[in-house]
């Protein structure tokens, strides 16, 4: 069967099922069960050509009635891109999103501006390592200590870690990760006082707030996406808490949360402690994160 044809028909599926993109996760599916890029699926439909073989075709016909179920296309397909990385993901890790990509360039921008050469970092809620793995591998000399509450999901963390060294062999001594209460003061508390930024993203959906996507509801982990309260700021301020002992004087806390939550935290961060505070946005324009200065 021609390229077209499939990926017309898997479309219909889809859009059954109500996928938003359906065709384009038709062709990202398509191109993994082919193990080819996405621009070969590209080039066979432009060219009407046949992509893959008899057993290509079940394996992809297996994958789109998962993805039929509502499972995120991440889980199926086992990785997702963060920055300049492809992590690998699946049930169990949260699955990294681009908004935190934002929240990481305000970490790096602020890294840059200070001249910093051998900033120390810290990553609190590390889920599947994407923020402190691309610390890590983008600034040369960064040391990264990274806090994750679940053994499933710093299994994701490790292996995570050992794909990115294999691009980046120096990060292996330079990242370390803890099975710890990211809001727990005596997770490394060696540090209190000596980091020089945190940048984080921890669980900030409100509970009252149960998200209408299934691939959300139904398939993240709820320890990585509920904020503990029913605004969902109850992590989010005890992570404000810990950044607070753990940063230097003049050091940063960057923190992604819920576009609702800016005004009541950047109020938290003064009144704990921190002499600056403000919200800063996403690429979209929505308040994203607290940028707060200890």
């Amino acid at each position: 069967m021609a390229a077209a044809d499939v990926i017309r028909d898997a479309a219909v599926q889809l859009r059954e099922a109500g996928i938003e993109t359906p065709e384009h996760d038709a062709k990202l599916l398509l191109a993994e069960a082919a193990d080819v890029e996405l621009r070969d699926v590209d080039k066979a439909l432009l060219m009407g050509e046949e992509l893959g073989t008899a057993e290509r075709f079940a394996r992809f016909q297996s994958m789109l009635a998962r993805r039929a179920k509502r499972e995120p296309l991440q889980y199926i397909t086992g990785h997702a891109p963060f920055r300049y990385l492809d992590l690998k993901v699946g049930p169990g890790v949260f699955i990294p999103r681009p908004e935190t990509e934002t929240v990481v360039q305000a970490g790096l921008d602020w890294l840059t501006r200070n001249g910093m050469i051998h900033p120390r970092v810290v990553d609190l809620c590390a889920g599947s390592g994407s923020i402190g793995l691309s610390v890590v591998s983008e600034v040369p000399g960064s040391q990264v200590w990274a806090v994750e509450l679940s053994p499933n999901t710093a299994e994701w963390t490790r292996r995570n870690l050992s794909e990115t060294a294999k691009k980046y062999p120096s990060i292996a001594s330079n990242y370390h990760l803890e099975i710890a209460d990211a809001t727990s003061f005596a997770t490394l508390a060696q540090l209190d006082g000596t980091v020089d930024i945190v940048i984080t993203n921890p669980p900030y959906v409100p509970q009252t707030d149960i998200p209408e996507q299934p691939e959300v509801r139904d398939w993240d982990p709820e320890l990585a996406l509920y904020g503990g309260s029913a605004d969902g700021t109850l992590i989010p301020e005890r992570i404000i808490e810990r950044a607070y002992r753990l940063l230097k004087p003049g050091g940063v806390l960057v923190m992604e949360h819920d576009l609702t939550q800016g005004e009541r935290l950047v109020a938290y961060a003064k009144a704990i402690g921190f002499t600056a505070a403000h919200t800063g946005k996403d690429w979209t324009g929505r308040d994203r994160y607290l940028f707060a200065v200890s």
